[in-house]
């Protein structure tokens, strides 16, 4: 069963991407994926969402992000972070990282490459909770320069979603 977000957001997905159910699709911690509409040699890249509260007094975006490559690395072995960078504001901070990895994807061992991005967000309807949102690309190293324009555009549709409390992600096309 997918996860819910901590707190809705809203966003728009890029021209072509398609909605899937994380658990058909083997994501089944995250609480929505979206597909590319062109494999590249048998693996579809994808986009997923995820999140959790957060506690800034306890642990910052760095640790966060370190403790998605560890858990990469307990289940593929081979994870580099390839680049790390701070992103967004005291108010709003984030960070991105860069990872290459290889992994066996229905039966076939390929070099893949992930984008990740933690985006801190207050709740609107509740400013005491803070959560982080984690969204990441997913590719072929041959796609990433292809597909990572539309990941850009999709980071730049994502935000808190002032909408109906309670709700789960938004998504459109």
């Amino acid at each position: 069963m997918p996860t819910t977000l901590p707190i809705p957001i809203q966003f728009v997905l890029p021209e072509g991407w398609r909605p899937a159910p994380p658990d058909e699709v083997g994501a089944p911690d995250a609480a929505f994926v979206a597909l590319h509409p062109e494999p590249d040699g048998g693996f579809t890249a994808n986009i997923t969402i995820d999140g959790d509260f957060w506690s800034a007094e306890e642990e910052t975006l760095a640790d966060i992000a370190d403790g998605s490559v560890e858990r990469l690395r307990r289940s593929l072995g081979a994870v580099q972070v390839a680049g790390r960078r701070p992103l967004g504001s005291d108010d709003s901070p984030g960070l991105a990282q860069r990872l290459t990895l290889t992994a066996v994807v229905g039966g076939v061992q390929r070099e893949l490459v992930q984008s990740q991005v933690y985006l801190a967000m207050q709740d609107v309807a509740d400013p005491r909770k803070r959560v982080v949102i984690r969204l990441i690309l997913t590719v072929t190293a041959a796609q990433e320069d292809a597909v990572g324009a539309d990941f850009q555009e999709f980071l730049r549709s994502v935000a808190p979603d002032p909408g109906t409390p309670g709700t789960e992600t938004g998504g459109g096309a």
